[in-house]
C-alpha cells in the first residue's frame, strides 16, 4: 500500500480530527473541514511553485529534508508535528499572500484566521512529509512535477465514498486563481 492510501485510511480516524482540533482550538468537525479543503489545495500551490525550475528545486530540497518524517501515523504525527517549521512551509508556498488565503478559509469554514492558521501549520508540514515519503518510495525518480501530477492525479480520482474528502478542487483552484496568480 502506498502513502496516499495510508493517509487516506487514516483521514478517516476521528481520532486524527479531535488531536488536530486540541493543538488548533477547534471542533473536531471543523478541523475537518479545513483539513479537507486544505490538503488539496497546499498539494495544488505547490504544484504551481514548482512549475518554475527554481521552485521545483527548492521543492526538491525540502522533500528531502522531510522524506523520513513519520506520516504513516497520523495520530502520533499530529501529536509531536513542528508548527514552526509549518509556518516556514505556508510562507513559501502561499509566496506573500498567506494571510489572504487564511482569511477567505475562515470566512469559507467559519472559523476565525488564527484558528485557520493554526491547521494550516499542522497540514503543511504532513504535505511534505507525504510527498517526501511518495518520492522516497518511488525510489526518487521522476521529477517533483511528475510525483505532484501524480499526486493531484489520485485525490482527482478518489472513490465516491471518500468525495468528500478531496472532491472539492473547484473551490480550491477558485483560492488558488484569487490569491496566487498575483
Amino acid at each position: 500500500m502506498d502513502i496516499m492510501n495510508i493517509i487516506a485510511k487514516q483521514l478517516s480516524d476521528p481520532r486524527v480530527y479531535q488531536q488536530l482540533s486540541t493543538n488548533a482550538g477547534t471542533k473536531p468537525q471543523q478541523a475537518q473541514q479545513v483539513t479537507q479543503t486544505a490538503l488539496p489545495m497546499l498539494l495544488k500551490a505547490l504544484q504551481q511553485n514548482a512549475s518554475s525550475p527554481e521552485g521545483a528545486q527548492s521543492l526538491q530540497n525540502a522533500l528531502q529534508q522531510h522524506q523520513n518524517d513519520p506520516v504513516s501515523d497520523l495520530l502520533g504525527f499530529f501529536k509531536n508535528v513542528d508548527t514552526s517549521d509549518g509556518s516556514k512551509i505556508l510562507q513559501h508556498i502561499f509566496a506573500g499572500q498567506q494571510e489572504n488565503v487564511q482569511t477567505d478559509l475562515a470566512n469559507k469554514v467559519g472559523l476565525q484566521n488564527n484558528q485557520v492558521s493554526n491547521l494550516l501549520v499542522q497540514l503543511a508540514p504532513l504535505v511534505l512529509g507525504m510527498l517526501g515519503n511518495q518520492q522516497q518510495a518511488q525510489g526518487n525518480q521522476g521529477t517533483v512535477n511528475d510525483l505532484l501530477s501524480q499526486v493531484m492525479g489520485m485525490i482527482g480520482n478518489q472513490p465516491q465514498q471518500q468525495s468528500n474528502q478531496f472532491g472539492i478542487m473547484g473551490l480550491i483552484l477558485g483560492f488558488l486563481k484569487k490569491f496566487l496568480a498575483k
